[in-house]
């Protein structure tokens, strides 16, 4: 079975609750957090997740607009994108 790596920014305002929201919902979608930064400069909050979607019943998807849901009833952006298509997007 090839690993189905995904990466995950969150950005935003910083408020209580971000980090515990997302995280709840990758572990209630069988969603593995393989590496995760996280940073606050002044009030705004910045994560970086490097996930495993392998196990996940969740086609990528709904995964993606799930995540951008929660995302809005926390008041932040997150965005989740497949590792090959963020590392093209971010080649130098």
């Amino acid at each position: 079975m090839i690993m189905k790596r995904t990466v995950i920014t969150v950005v935003g305002k910083d408020k209580v609750g971000i980090i515990a929201r997302v995280c709840t919902y990758l572990a209630e979608n069988n969603i593995n957090i393989l590496d995760i930064s996280q940073t606050i400069v002044q009030d705004f909050f910045n994560m970086m997740m490097i996930v495993d979607a392998t196990n996940s019943l969740k086609q990528f998807d709904q995964i993606v607009e799930e995540l951008e849901q929660i995302g809005l009833e926390i008041g932040v952006r997150i965005r989740a994108q497949h590792e090959d298509i963020f590392d093209k997007m971010h080649r130098i």
